[in-house]
Order: C-alpha cells, then sequence, then structure tokens
C-alpha cells in the first residue's frame, strides 16, 4: 500500500511523514525526486511544475511500485502536494493499474495557524514565499481534495506525533 500525504505546503506532511516512519518502520518515498530526474533531462522544455509533465504523472506510480516491491514494504508513504485533480486522477489510475492501492491523506489547518508555522520555519525559510503563494491554489483545490481523500486530518493542534498515531491506525484498520 501507498499512503500519499497531501495537503498545502507547510501543513507539515514532511514532518509526519518521518514521524510515520520512525514509529512504523514503513519506507518513505519522494515524488519529488521523480520531478528532479525529469527536469534534469528536460532542460530543453519550457515548463514551470514537473507536475505538468505528463511523464511525471505516469512515473511516479512506476517507481513508486517499483521500490515498494523492491524493498518488500507493508507499506511506503509518499508526501506530495498535488493540487491539480486531473494530475491526482491520473496518477490514481496508474496506481489502480499497478493493483498497488494508494491511501489518500489529506492534511488540512486552519489558516492562522498555517501561516504561524510557515513564517516560524527556520528549517525551509527559502520556501516561505513559495508556500505563502500556494495557500490560494490549495483553497481553490480543499473541495476535490477532500472529496478524494480517504482521512482528513486536521492539524491545528496536533503534533507530528498525534498526527502519524492516526494515520497509522487508519491504514492498519483499512489495510
Amino acid at each position: 500500500m501507498i499512503i500519499w500525504i497531501n495537503g498545502t505546503f507547510g501543513v507539515g506532511k514532511t514532518t509526519t511523514a518521518k514521524t510515520i516512519r520512525d514509529l512504523s518502520g514503513w519506507r518513505l518515498f519522494d515524488p519529488e525526486h521523480v520531478g528532479y530526474l525529469l527536469a534534469a533531462n528536460l532542460k530543453d522544455l519550457d515548463f514551470d511544475d514537473f507536475q505538468d509533465l505528463a511523464p511525471w504523472r505516469e512515473l511516479v506510480p512506476v517507481v513508486a511500485n517499483k521500490i515498494h516491491h523492491y524493498t518488500n514494504s507493508s507499506a511506503t508513504v509518499a508526501v506530495q502536494s498535488v493540487l491539480v485533480e486531473q494530475y491526482w486522477q491520473e496518477l490514481s489510475k496508474g496506481f489502480a493499474a499497478l493493483r498497488l492501492p494508494i491511501f489518500h491523506v489529506l492534511l488540512d489547518c486552519e489558516i492562522q495557524e498555517l501561516l504561524r508555522r510557515i513564517e516560524h520555519d527556520d528549517i525551509e525559510s527559502q520556501a516561505r514565499q513559495w508556500r505563502l503563494d500556494h495557500i490560494k491554489p490549495y483553497n481553490i483545490a480543499h473541495d476535490w481534495m477532500t472529496r478524494s481523500a480517504d482521512l482528513v486530518v486536521d492539524t491545528t493542534n496536533l503534533d507530528s506525533n498525534e498526527i502519524a498515531r492516526i494515520i497509522i491506525n487508519a491504514v492498519g484498520d483499512n489495510g
């Protein structure tokens, strides 16, 4: 099973995924690395976001599947904000074609807490403006993301251990 943690930038996806790995031993998979590979090899093409590249949406399920099976993992955790519904549908179809179940988790947060987290993140301070710029696109995508999620976790008043345990328990109940 792939547990895909989605949500706006700065909501705590990566921190939660690392906590899940520490608590459960599940493997982490970063779909962004597929994007880096494509970006490095497609420098002659004009694009702003590697998610806009059809090969990214095609390769992510394949690479995740290969890693998942090669390592014989019981579960693999992927962390990536996907704000375009069509892209999410393409990814989901790719996982389904490989017969690899996907458990879609949406991390959500009240706006004031999200802004506080973004403004006070010293580890990834260079991403501050990027995160702020993507709040509006996230709000636009929020309805479809909520509908497509197997689990929505409001992280406003939770720490990463609490969030991770909620996800681990939900996956256990659905796995």
